[in-house]
This record gives structure tokens, sequence and C-alpha cells, in this order.
């Protein structure tokens, strides 16, 4: 008889586990409190605008690829990829503006005919970006942390006598000042931080490892926007037998002393061989496991959790304009917006913002005349603001910026308007605190920090996702989903053996 498992939460670590699990003859039941898969990678549209509701940039799309070829499927049947020429317009208060591209030779030319800083610094810093991206992929990224196994072997021994290659005894902002001399340069890679929730004065350089993913390998987008990747894994996932169940909450998880048995799903207890959590760490320890008094929950509970963020979708009547997909308008004074953010615990005075208009590529998610901005801003994890005062502040502050450095108003131009704050963000997706990304990387031990796909206090326990190993952002939710099912089928069948 096949093992059967339950799979709590469709976000995209979810639907990687699944896909995997299903296609080698594991009967998989995914249960889904919301009405739909996808998770933070899903969707809305309202007056005919089309919106992805969270992450909007693809990299390392290999591990898309390679999910799709390891379970004998062509990509290119479910989905279509397109490599953006202009991965982001950086744009300034002073007029600089400074485009970042898929190629490292074009990206220092950009930089060094816009900058103080030389081409030739530019080379190599994003050299040095690729280094750590070689000393630490395959550990930190690819490998489960949960096995003693990871860290015996050649590579892995080899970045560990290397460790000093890797960075991590700086921030990211002192490695970052040490190679450049421009501030506009240094604030430029200082937010990469941000794509895992983090603060570049605190965080470790070996998170420079996100500009070689980006610059190094290059950003795309799915045509149709980013929910096309939920869809296309959904899709998957139903051609390989998976069961879905939306619109049902585990309340529990059911347990004999320190082994899992099964979950309880509207009232109704289901046995089941194991159960993955792809929901946020924090909420499964609280929620479904509050019963157990857990050394893994009460660890768990003491780490800062990521910034989380507030997003105003805006479907706006505008003329032809120089933005790209993607676009950022950067705060005076960025260390001043740290501190309000992980210190102060309120939305910068000076944001820097994000803005993302899908509609550039994919015409059909706006009206003709008329352009769908996601306009984001870093915001504080939930910590009892105010957050109607929060988001009236934001909104005014977004605005003059934009009409400051855009020359843009907007205030007659917004005809449509949904508001995305942590708190929506908290009951959306379930995060703990509305935090994007699980716990920041705030501090040199925190990829050590995270919850291990395999529990160590529960058999038959795991988890995936972007709270869990390796982290947030679409490839690494699809490479947790990889790492915990690779865990379930070693783990399971030896089980099955005994």
């Amino acid at each position: 008889m096949a093992k059967k498992g339950a799979i709590i939460g469709s976000g995209l670590g979810g639907l990687s586990a699944a896909i995997r699990l299903a296609h080698l003859g594991y009967q998989i039941d995914l249960f889904e409190s919301n009405f739909d898969a996808g998770g933070k990678a899903n969707q809305f549209i309202i007056d005919d605008f089309r919106f992805d509701l969270g992450p909007s940039l693809l990299t390392m799309p290999f591990v898309i690829k390679d999910l799709f070829a390891d379970v004998d499927e062509n990509l290119e049947e479910f989905l279509t990829l397109r490599k953006l020429d202009v991965i982001c317009k950086y744009l300034y208060s002073d007029g600089t503006t400074i485009n970042i591209y898929p190629d490292r030779e074009k990206t220092a030319n950009e930089i060094a005919k816009k900058t103080f800083d030389s081409k030739k610094s530019v080379i190599k810093y994003l050299k040095y970006c690729e280094k750590i991206y070689d000393l630490t992929a395959e550990l930190f990224l690819f490998k489960d942390f949960s096995d003693p196994k990871t860290f015996l072997n050649l590579k892995a021994l080899k970045t560990l006598m290397q460790v000093y290659k890797i960075d991590p005894f700086r921030t990211m902002h002192e490695a970052n000042s040490n190679f450049f001399n421009d501030p506009k340069t240094v604030q430029l890679f200082d937010r990469y931080a941000t794509y895992n929730g983090s603060n570049p004065y605190k965080a470790p350089a070996t998170l420079n490892i996100i500009q070689h993913v980006e610059i190094g390998l290059g950003g795309y987008i799915p045509e149709g926007g980013i929910y096309s990747i939920s869809k296309a894994l959904y899709n998957l996932a139903l051609k390989k037998g998976v069961n879905f169940h939306f619109d049902s909450k585990v309340e529990k998880i059911l347990t004999d002393n320190n082994s899992v048995k099964g979950i309880s799903v509207n009232g109704k207890d289901l046995k089941y061989d194991f159960v993955l959590s792809n929901a946020d760490v924090n909420k499964t320890y609280k929620e479904q496991l509050k019963e157990k008094k857990l050394k893994s929950a009460e660890k768990y509970s003491k780490l800062n959790p990521s910034s989380s963020a507030l997003v105003f979708y805006w479907g706006v009547k505008i003329e032809e304009n120089d933005l790209e997909i993607h676009n950022i308008l950067f705060s005076e004074n960025y260390q001043k917006e740290f501190l309000q953010l992980f210190e102060e615990k309120i939305c910068p005075d000076n944001p820097t913002i994000y803005i993302y208009i899908s509609s550039k590529y994919n015409r059909s998610d706006a009206p003709t005349g008329y352009e769908n901005w996601y306009v984001m801003i870093n915001a504080p994890y939930i910590d009892g603001q105010n957050w109607d005062d929060e988001i009236k502040r934001a909104k005014e502050n977004i605005l003059n910026k934009i009409k400051s450095i855009l020359g843009i108003d907007l205030n007659n131009k917004i005809v449509t308007e949904k508001i995305l704050s942590p708190l929506e963000i908290e009951s959306i997706t379930g995060s703990e605190k509305g935090s994007l990304y699980g716990i920041s990387s705030n501090s040199r031990n925190a990829a050590f920090s995270r919850q291990t796909n395999k529990s160590k206090e529960l058999d038959h326990l795991y988890f995936c996702g972007g709270s869990a190993h390796p982290g947030g952002g679409i490839p690494l939710v699809i490479l947790s989903g990889k790492i915990a099912s690779e865990s379930i089928i070693k783990s399971e069948i030896l089980s099955t053996d005994k």
C-alpha cells in the first residue's frame, strides 16, 4: 500500500514537495485554508486590472526547470519565461538613474558612468559575490541541514575551510562600503538585504550572494505574471494525482508521544504516515502543535521576524513613461529607514519605494491607456502599531516621493486601489506577525537558526516554505519543498523496511 502524506498549505514549497512525492507513488492530500493554490504567489483582479499578490521577480529559473525535468515533464508546456533586459531601474532624489542588467560588464559600465566608482571596482565586487555563491550554494541552499552527512563531504569541508571568503564577520554595509566610494553604489547593493527581509547594517555580508543570483544568473518574468508559476505547479500537481482540499484549515497535527499520526480538519481526525507543513513555522507550533511543549517551538518563538511590507495596488490612468517593469525610488537616508523599520517599528518617513508594473510586459494586465502599479515599501512586522495611521502616513509620503522623483502627480490618476498591510499578510497567508520571510537574517548564525526540513523532535513531521530552510523567495521555497521531499523519501522508506 502506498504511503499516505498530508501537506498543510499550497504555497510554492508545498506544491513542489507534493509534485515530487506524488510522482514517486506517494498518496498526497494537500490541505489549503484559502480557496486556491499559490500562497503568497497568488493574484487578484479588480476593475480589469490584474495584480500579482506578492513576489514579482523570478531568479534561478533552473530550479523550476529541474522540478519539471525530475518528474518527466517539460516546463515549456506549462509556463513561458522571459529573461529581463533590464532587471531594475534605480532612481535617486538628485535625478541619477541607474539600470541594472543581467550582465556583469553592462552593469559595471552603467554604474561607472553614473557614479564615482570605477568599472574595475564593480567587476571585482561582482566576482566576490559570485565566489560567495560558488562556496555556499551547494551547502546552504541545496542541502538538508538536518542531515549530518550534509557537512561530511569534500565540498562542504572546502567551504568550511574557506569560511572567511564567504564574509560572515562583516555586515553587508561594511563590506559594500569597503568596495565602493560612492554612497549611491553602496546603497544600491545594500538594498539586496531586503530580498529576505533583513537590515544591511546588521545582516552578514554573506548575503551578498543575492547580487550574483540576480545579476549573474538573471532576472525573469513569466508570461501571465508570477501567478503563472503557481498555476503551472498546481496543474502539474493535478496531473501527478495530488488531491487538493481547499477551504480546509488544519486545526491540529495529531501525535502519539513523539510521533505524528495525522491531522484534524474541520473537526475530523485523519490518519497519515507523515505530515509536511508548508505553513509558517511559528504558526504551526502555536496552532497545530500548541498542546506539545517542544524545545523547537520555544526557540523559534524567540527569534526576530523579518520585515513585512505595505503594498498599494493602484490602477493608474497614465501617459507613456520611461519606467521599467521593476523600479526603485531610493530613500535619502537609508540608515534611518532601517532604524525606523527594525528599532522604532514604524513605516519609514522617507521610504524606499518599489514599483512593479507587470502591464509593461503583459499588456492584458491593465486596460488600454492604463497601467497596474504595484507600489510597495518595506514595513515593520506587527508589533502593536496603529495600521490605519501608518497606512495614511505612508501613502502621503509615497505620493510625494513619486511626484518629486518621477514628476508624476498620481492624486488624480489612481482609478482603483487595494491595500495590503502586514495585518492582511498575516490573515491571508498565515505569516506570523506579517513577516514575509520567517525570521530575519540580522545575525551571523541566521542560516543555522531556520527550521530544519525534518523535525528533530517529532517523527514523521517535516517543514518547507519561506520560514523553513533554506529561506524565502520563489526559488528557495521550491528548493525547500525539494529538500523536504527528499527527506521524506529517505526517512519514510526506512521506516517501511523495519
